[in-house]
């Protein structure tokens, strides 16, 4: 695994930009970096530049104390990832040549300048962009371009011209539900920086806790965070960070429901009541009452205080998920709706959002909400963002509301990053339940996550999705988990939402994911310490074992882990307990898995000189089980993973069956555990599979299974000599 050994090579000499989209490819197809995201235009040039000193910087145009500061994060990058620190009297190793063509007075906002022109070789690198952000994004990718060779590091030599496809490139954290530190969310924004992402979206309040520091409602921070937020000069900070790397800050205050938390403190504002301790059937039912006039007064003079912290000119307010029968169950709400015409509890809703979107115009800012503000007619300007499929992608642009797309984006639901990539924002088909299999569960919650086979984007449509954003939910995510969790998945989504819709490659993607994975862990990225540190708390005395296992086994899917359903099976309730099991730590990406199938579809198409290699991978798994059972017997925290060891043991013995020819009756065996662990994969495939089927022990899936399906196929072969 490169991000285990820094030392390795961070660029395959593969072809990796062989695919469509990226312009100005010669046929014979060059070795290339692993760029990520991939450029508009990338040309090869002969050379590469001998990285064996610092940086000399020459400046044309606009400077700033902005760019100053995004040169000197540059030079350190760059020292980093080269090896080498630019000692007192040695002469520069590159000199960068940059020209900024406008201050760009729409820096920071929607609109802000984000194209540049990049030319590198033995002369060096010239950087000429549009404005201050262009020049971010083009030191982003300048540092993509160091290759570590055998005898230094070097700087390829290419022409790149890039620039954005959506103007909204985010993620989004909830830090509701787990509390992250600024050191945490300051290093996200490091990492997003580093991959051209443009928007940190935070889901500051839930039914879990209220996260930032009010002077004018103290008992929000006293009662609401429940020991943990963000005191206003912290969010200060954090938003200067984040400008400083181009990076816009939007908060998010959920309103009227997923409020259990402020209501806690404000329970007069409560439409049903609010206990203390929180009552974990209600957290995220209770609402606001929209019936009580000093409900808008209190959130005017909240909303007022919070967009003084947050200067970007859009404020979510969430509006999801609001259960009518907080509202219908309250007889004067049941009151106050039929005196004013109010047929249901999306008309009220509808009422209470244009309240909201008044409010919020008077602070000067563009209020955004969740999918379900469509349930009914609201403003159009309200940006919309569609979570439930891509249905409402096209219904929100359909009603004339800007849209910003996270319907299959959502990294809770532990999914590779291939299947999040080959998500497009604007297919009207990316996200959502077959029709026909919902109707057949007959689980009516789940009809609005259904796909609308009629939907279609047109190009008018297309105008109005300004992009997207991959929200990571926290219910089990600790900050222990959030690199992990993050990254590299969002490295993917960071490609399909600047890229061309035309980069499609998923071997391109899975060939690069791992060096970009390395390159971000050099400059700072966790995930991979915090992983190894979570394992020694299971495995003290010796982590390779557990070491081996997760990394070829990664968490069951789509709410699968750590969640139990009850007898009707249409809601899944969070089972509370420590996050600290070995489904926890795995990734849902496995690298060594498919570097594995790689070699393996080579091997089977004549490569068998890879055949001691493979034998060797198996062989390494295949004894693992007997390691792990015995660290198992003095140690309990790790018997949940004895089956998915065991397992692993015997998809590893049905390879090497494979790749022996082994006596007869191997077949029937490798085939039967294949099969098992295809079946494992079938019961988290959808929401709707994990509601009927059990998941495996240990909540853990063998990601070796198709390469190991590949060789039963293919077994047929003669056997290779050892």
């Amino acid at each position: 695994m490169i991000a285990a050994n820094p030392a390795r090579c961070l660029r395959f000499l593969a072809v990796l930009l062989c695919m469509g989209g990226v312009q100005g490819v010669a046929g014979n197809c060059l070795a290339a970096p692993a760029l990520m995201p991939q450029p508009v235009s990338y040309l090869p040039r002969p050379g590469a530049l001998a990285l064996a000193g610092g940086v000399q910087v020459e400046w044309q145009g606009t400077r700033s104390a902005l760019l100053d500061r995004a040169v000197a994060r540059f030079t350190q990058r760059l020292a980093m990832l080269s090896a080498r620190y630019a000692t007192p009297g040695q002469p520069a190793g590159l000199t960068l040549r940059i020209r900024c063509l406008d201050a760009d007075p729409a820096m920071l906002s929607i609109h802000m300048k984000e194209h540049y022109h990049l030319e590198t070789g033995p002369e060096g690198a010239t950087l000429v962009a549009d404005g201050p952000a262009g020049v971010l994004r083009g030191l982003s990718t300048l540092l993509q371009l160091v290759e570590r060779q055998e005898s230094g590091p070097v700087l390829d030599a290419a022409v790149i011209d890039d620039s954005p496809r959506f103007a909204w490139r985010g993620v989004m954290v909830d830090v509701s539900r787990h509390f992250m530190s600024v050191t945490a969310l300051e290093r996200q924004l490091d990492m997003m920086e580093l991959t051209r992402l443009n928007v940190l979206h935070l889901h500051l309040s839930d039914g879990q806790g209220f996260r930032v520091e009010s002077r004018l409602y103290p008992r929000l921070q006293q009662v609401a965070a429940h020991g943990a937020y963000y005191t206003q000069r912290q969010i200060h900070e954090l938003v200067a960070y984040a400008a400083d790397r181009g990076i816009r800050i939007v908060p998010e205050f959920d309103a009227p429901g997923h409020s259990y938390a402020l209501l806690q403190a404000y329970p007069q504002y409560a439409a049903q009541p609010v206990t203390t301790p929180m009552d974990p059937k209600r957290v995220v039912r209770a609402a606001m009452d929209p019936s009580n006039p000093q409900t808008y007064v209190f959130l005017s003079r909240l909303y007022h205080e919070m967009a003084g912290l947050f200067p970007d000119a859009y404020f979510h307010v969430g509006g999801d998920e609001v259960r009518p029968d907080e509202w219908t169950g309250n007889p004067h709400i049941a009151a106050f709706m039929k005196q004013h015409g109010y047929a249901d509890a999306a008309a009220l809703q509808a009422a209470f959002t244009r309240r909201i979107y008044s409010m919020l115009a008077h602070e000067g800012r563009t209020m955004m909400g969740w999918d379900e503000l469509i349930d009914a007619p609201v403003p159009a300007s309200i940006v919309i963002e569609p979570w439930r499929g891509s249905r409402y992608t096209v219904a929100a642009a359909a009603a004339g509301h800007p849209v910003v797309v996270s319907a299959g984006y959502y990294l809770d639901l532990l999914l590779p990053a291939a299947d999040y990539y080959r998500v497009d924002p604007l297919d009207p088909q990316g996200n959502g339940l077959p029709p026909d299999q919902v109707a057949q569960a007959n689980v009516p919650a789940l009809n609005p996550f259904t796909l609308d086979p009629a939907a279609r984007m047109t190009p008018e449509l297309a105008t109005h999705v300004m992009g997207a954003e991959a929200p990571l939910w926290t219910e089990i995510v600790t900050e222990e988990m959030l690199d992990t969790r993050l990254w590299p998945r969002c490295a993917a989504l960071a490609e399909r939402f600047w890229s061309p819709a035309s980069v499609r490659d998923e071997a391109s993607l899975a060939r690069r994911l791992p060096v970009v994975q390395s390159e971000l862990e050099m400059l700072g990225n966790r995930a991979s310490a915090d992983s190894h540190r979570m394992m020694a708390r299971l495995a003290p005395d010796d982590t390779a074992p557990l070491s081996v296992l997760l990394s070829v086994t990664s968490p069951v899917r789509n709410y699968a882990h750590n969640h139990v359903f009850g007898p009707s099976r249409v809601a899944p309730t969070l089972q509370a307990r420590p996050l600290d099991h070995a489904a926890d730590i795995a990734s849902p990406d496995s690298f060594a898995a498919a570097a594995f199938e790689r070699d393996v579809r080579a091997y089977l198409a004549g490569r068998h000189d890879l055949v001691a290699s493979l034998r060797a991978r198996l062989e390494t798994w295949r004894g693992n089980d007997s390691r792990l059972r015995g660290m198992a017997a003095t140690d309990p925290a790790l018997r949940e993973v004895l089956p998915a060891s065991a397992q692993l043991a015997q998809l590893a013995q049905a390879g090497l069956d494979a790749l022996n020819a082994a006596p007869a009756g191997w077949r029937e065996r490798a085939e039967a555990a294949v099969s098992t662990a295809r079946a494992q994969f079938d019961a988290s495939r959808s929401m709707l599979d994990v509601r009927k089927q059990p998941q495996p022990a240990g909540d853990l899936l063998q990601d070796i299974t198709p390469a190991i399906a590949l060789l039963v196929q293919g077994g047929d072969q003669p056997p290779m000599a050892h």
